[in-house]
């Protein structure tokens, strides 16, 4: 903890607070489920902080005082932000792959959060796996159904490991409020998304999701239905916002690619690895008439390991392509 013994200078608290700037980001990002809402709070977080950093007495830590900053930054532009689902949440069955589909651009889709927001070079491995399970995509779109209060304490206490007091401080309520709080948001979590409320499972991004990931991407550039389906898990999901409607099972899975997906021949995509929200990912990108390669669409797999080995159980399949920029990938690729 901090002990202020003389009057902190502008040095100070830049040296103090910017090593925080990135895992302050992820914790916004829980929050808000976007990356440019996050970062626009985050902004917003240290312009409060420089303002009050003068009365900073060094009562808890300056990592403490930031994230309760942020913290309540969040819950002030949650009072004017509907909450950002993913097809599966809202409530509707599974579509049939054959019926027609149509996007709803006007709903605030979740957002991916690219794996490079999350830790930097050098960071503590043990760190980065926890940031990482904090940040999964099912459990960031399970935060979603809680009521903003019930997303801070248990991201405050679960995520970030906060004390009940700590918690209560943040948000100023009582320890009662904030355990109730907890109460409540554990039980929703837990109605939602079990498996991501669990203990940290992350991705080996550098061992055998990366193989699976390998295989998934030329399955779809060879245009190899047998194969994409063989990398699936029996009951995989398939959800792709803006697009509202969602698919359950392998073989739904397989009837969606033969009737939706504009590619019908080899070589009609090419894929890029990549890693958001702490799990293996991919970017697509669709050839025109003219041979060129523009961005299509960036994919989120969520893996499990079953008898046999890891297969797909769920994926994120994301058509804004202005999320091409934010992940550091290009909008178009040469002819090959």
């Amino acid at each position: 903890m901090l002990k202020v013994t003389q009057t902190l200078t502008s040095g100070d608290f830049d040296t103090l607070t910017a090593p925080l700037r990135r895992e302050l980001v992820a914790h916004c990002y829980r929050m808000l489920g976007s990356l440019q809402d996050a970062e626009d709070q985050v902004q917003e977080t240290y312009l409060r902080a420089w303002r009050a950093f003068d009365g900073f007495e060094g009562r808890s830590s300056v990592r403490t005082w930031m994230y309760q900053i942020a913290t309540r930054t969040c819950l002030t532009a949650l009072q004017q932000r509907a909450r950002r689902p993913m097809p599966t949440g809202l409530g509707t069955p599974s579509s049939d792959p054959a019926d027609e589909i149509t996007a709803q651009h006007e709903v605030p889709w979740l957002e991916p959060l690219p794996d490079a927001m999350i830790a930097g070079p050098g960071s503590d491995p043990a760190a980065v796996a926890t940031a990482r399970e904090g940040v999964r995509l099912a459990f960031v779109a399970a935060l979603q159904h809680l009521t903003p209060l019930q997303r801070a304490v248990v991201i405050l206490r679960d995520v970030l490991a906060f004390s009940a007091v700590e918690t209560a401080a943040s948000l100023e309520i009582t320890v009662a409020s904030a355990n109730s709080a907890l109460q409540r948001a554990r039980a929703r979590l837990n109605q939602l998304a079990p498996a991501s409320t669990g203990s940290a499972d992350p991705a080996d991004l550098g061992g055998h999701h990366r193989v699976l990931l390998g295989r998934f991407m030329q399955a779809f550039e060879a245009y190899d239905t047998d194969a994409v389906v063989a990398l699936l898990a029996a009951d995989a999901t398939w959800e792709m916002p803006p697009f509202p409607q969602w698919y359950a099972g392998a073989e739904a899975i397989r009837g969606l690619i033969l009737t939706q997906c504009p590619a019908s021949a080899p070589d009609d995509l090419r894929y890029v690895a990549t890693a958001a929200n702490g799990q293996p990912a991919c970017a697509a990108w669709f050839r025109g008439d003219d041979g060129v390669y523009r961005a299509f669409q960036l994919l989120v797999l969520d893996v499990e390991e079953g008898p046999t080995g890891p297969r797909v159980r769920h994926v994120s399949c994301f058509f804004d392509t202005s999320l091409f920029d934010r992940f550091g990938l290009p909008q178009v690729l040469p002819p090959r």
